[in-house]
């Protein structure tokens, strides 16, 4: 797991993944303020997201096969699983309503336990790894317990508390792939 750390300052699309960050803490801000009228629209707005975020993603790990780390298949596992929630979320806006609290929970929790392997990888900060996992795993479970019944306001509150928070883990993480030259 160690080689995931190789996508760190070797990435000529940084700034991709900068920008996805800073989209999600903007998208996160407007839930918070909005969270009535957001919780229709969010599903589709944060479909159209994933579908972005999946296929920045998708780029990152595309590169060249005799240059790409170790790491790439957390990106591309990450990349299609964001797709598809992302084009679910799209598709159907009743269906989205009714399961979108289980599907941000599996997201978070992906996101967790990534952030745990991670960990494991030997970063040098490997204990923000862990705090972000632990955080992340939390967010997730609370999505559970929000489940149908308190779908409007509870889901609203998470989502742009997660989104803000892992907006920032995001866009830190993009700056951390910019090219050691570039800094």
């Amino acid at each position: 797991m160690k080689a995931f750390q190789q996508f760190y300052g070797q990435s000529k699309l940084w700034w991709l993944v900068l920008i996805i960050g800073i989209l999600m803490v903007l998208g996160g801000f407007c839930y918070w303020i909005w969270p009535a009228e957001g919780y229709m629209v969010a599903a589709i707005l944060m479909g159209w997201l994933l579908i972005a975020a999946g296929l920045i993603q998708l780029c990152v790990c595309a590169g060249d096969p005799q240059n790409r780390p170790g790491g790439w298949g957390w990106w591309l596992a990450g990349g299609v699983i964001d797709m598809f929630i992302g084009f679910v979320l799209v598709r159907n806006l009743f269906l989205s309503m009714e399961v979108f609290p289980y599907f941000l929970a599996f997201f978070f929790l992906y996101w967790g336990f990534e952030q745990f392997v991670s960990a494991c990888s030997g970063r040098k900060i490997w204990w923000l790894a862990i705090i972000n996992g632990i955080l992340l795993c939390v967010i997730g479970f609370l999505f559970v317990e929000a489940g149908i019944r308190s779908v409007e306001y509870m889901t609203s509150f998470l989502t742009s508390i997660a989104f803000i928070y892992w907006g920032f883990v995001v866009a830190m993480a993009g700056y951390e792939m910019k090219p050691y030259g570039q800094r």
